[in-house]
């Protein structure tokens, strides 16, 4: 350390307090590392051109462009489509964790994790409570698993794609799309079986944090049309998932003339059936996403939506025309181009059809109309509040295999260098955004800008780091603590700490922090540092522990009524297991 001068000094003491923000929780982990770096700009350590040279790297260009196809992957309905029928007929805790996990974590080699856990938590809490099997014992699983399976592919997560962008930046041979495989495939397998045997007698079983729904189940009554090419047709109730939704109940299936009142698990859905629940709003939206199952209107017709269409709700007012007269009676459709799907009223089911209901002051309704209704009425007499019901659009599901073919292309084109991933994510985005998978405003919102402020700043801190020369002292103290013991014990020292960061801090910028002081640390021991790398990658990826470590621990964290010490337990042993593998067979694929 005594050879660093002033700017060496300075880039440690910035790494220093960036870490212990990001520790505390000073501040948003994209604020942190921008200020870092924007301080090694201003003092001259960096210039302008390296300061902001992390933000036209092509990983963080990849990653964008991976958000947006995630995201068309949701908006068609494909993912729904691909993960809806995993469950299949499990019914016990272990059924469920063997049907799914090794899928999920096979699909999150080539996915973005994230949407995938947020698409499959209300489906695992909605086969939980149908099962009563406690949420808490299968969502930590699903978070780990699509974790674990990240790791076989260079796409699989933003942590690869940050270090393979750390990689092209140093003149290294760029990664291939499964070069991490050889330690990743071992690794996830090795998780599964863990979390299919070891991990149970761990996880808690705590009640559904959504349990306490049922007293609010019955705020609105909606009648939704089974249509010939609905998903649904010729399954059971229980067998389609339909008989105890998160805030939703079954009460009725209207058959023609006939009315069964009394629905069975064991009923079978046909083709014109009218399914009447009961429910809140929010898991009226997830009904809409089945493909054929379409709300009907206050016409007794069904309200086939497009993609442009949201759910509304909206509260007559005092002043309002509609006092005392039927929604037919007022030409509801026609005043205000929009269809009502659904009424509430103090909180009890309104009886009759949705077209003889005689609308009180204080009514809520609930209607498919515009995207820009809300806007349009917010300030109107007619209602005392109009508002927007978030992601309620229809998804395109006539698009959705459109969707899984371009992207499957995609992965087949970048595994066989046909053209680079960072190029293919943008052509397979942009053929999407032209295909109307997805529109360019959900493609822009799809982007989450503070995971690239992270990959960019951290590449620049990084590029910092080596230019003082600061990666070099640290790795001299990494070596000198286990040179003793061969460059196994320093690669071993590398994944370790680049682990332990991970948990503490944004995995991003753990990898981007750790990977020069690798690479310094494979000079030092006068070694192939392409061993190093993969050790930073797999071990920032690696973390487990800490519920704040990774994305997808939080979309899981509070569905499944968890605590911080859960993932302490379930997450150091598996920790310890993808080290052992890692430590063990990263030396024999990249020999020293």
């Amino acid at each position: 350390m005594e050879s660093l001068d002033w700017q060496g000094w300075l880039t440690l003491g910035v790494v220093l307090l960036v870490l212990i923000a990001m520790m505390r929780g000073l501040a948003p982990p994209d604020l942190i590392m921008l200020a870092g770096l924007i301080v090694l700009g201003a003092t001259g350590v960096l210039t302008p051109e390296e300061t902001f040279s992390g933000f036209a790297n092509p990983a963080m260009a990849t990653v964008a462009a991976l958000f947006v196809l995630s995201a068309a992957m949701r908006e068609t309905g494909a993912l729904e489509l691909t993960l809806g029928r995993l469950f299949g007929k499990a019914k016990t805790e272990f059924g469920g964790m063997v049907r799914t996990l090794p899928v999920l974590a096979g699909l999150s080699g080539f996915l973005n994790n994230a949407p995938i856990v947020a698409m499959m938590t209300p489906l695992v809490i909605d086969w939980c409570r149908r099962h009563n099997i406690a949420p808490s014992r299968m969502l930590i699983p699903l978070s780990y698993s699509t974790i674990l399976g990240s790791s076989i592919t260079v796409i699989g997560t933003s942590v690869t794609l940050t270090v393979a962008g750390l990689v092209n930046q140093s003149g290294m041979k760029s990664l291939s799309l499964f070069e991490l495989a050889p330690v990743g495939i071992p690794m996830t397998i090795t998780g599964l079986l863990y979390l299919f045997f070891v991990a149970p007698r761990i996880l808690p079983s705590r009640s559904d944090p959504a349990s306490t729904v049922g007293e609010r189940r019955r705020e609105y009554t909606v009648s939704m049309l089974v249509e010939p090419d609905c998903t649904l047709i010729d399954q059971s109730i229980e067998a389609a998932g339909l008989r105890a939704l998160t805030g939703l109940f079954l009460f009725e299936i209207r058959r023609g003339e006939r009315v069964i009142t009394s629905v069975s698990p064991d009923t079978i859905i046909r083709s014109g059936d009218h399914l009447v629940f009961a429910g809140v709003v929010s898991t009226i939206v997830d009904l809409q996403r089945i493909r054929g199952l379409v709300p009907i209107d206050d016409e007794d017709t069904p309200a086939r939506g497009t993609h442009e269409h949201r759910l509304t709700e909206a509260v007559i007012s005092r002043s309002s025309p509609l006092i005392g007269r039927t929604l037919k009676a007022a030409s509801f459709r026609g005043q205000y181009d929009a269809a009502v799907i659904a009424v509430h009223r103090n909180g009890e089911r309104v009886p009759g059809k949705l077209g003889q209901i005689t609308l009180n002051a204080g009514d809520t309704l609930v209607f498919q109309a515009s995207s820009d209704f809300a806007a349009k009425h917010a300030n109107s007499p007619d209602f005392y509040l109009v508002s927007e019901v978030p992601e309620s659009h229809v998804p395109r599901h006539d698009r959705a295999w459109l969707a899984i073919g371009v992207f499957t292309l995609m992965v087949i084109l970048a595994a066989t260098n046909v053209i680079p991933i960072s190029i293919g994510s943008f052509v397979a985005g942009g053929f999407l955004i032209a295909a109307r998978c997805i529109t360019g405003a959900m493609a822009r919102k799809s982007i989450q800008m503070h995971v690239l402020v992270v990959i960019a700043s951290g590449l620049g801190i990084a590029a910092a780091i080596e230019k003082t020369g600061a990666a070099t002292a640290i790795a001299n103290v990494l070596v000198s603590q286990s040179e003793a013991y061969g460059p196994v014990a320093i690669l071993a020292t590398v994944y370790l700490v680049t682990m332990l960061m991970s948990e503490m801090l944004h995995h991003n910028a753990s990898a981007a922090l750790m990977f020069p002081v690798a690479v310094a640390a494979a000079g030092q021991a006068g070694v192939d540092p392409r061993s190093f790398v993969i050790a930073v990658a797999l071990g920032a990826q690696s973390a487990f522990a800490s519920p704040v470590a990774y994305q997808t621990h939080l979309l899981v964290y509070g569905p499944g009524g968890y605590r911080f010490t859960d993932f302490v337990k379930v997450g150091i042993p598996l920790n310890l297991i993808c080290a052992t593998i890692a430590i063990t067979v990263i030396p024999r694929i990249w020999p020293f």
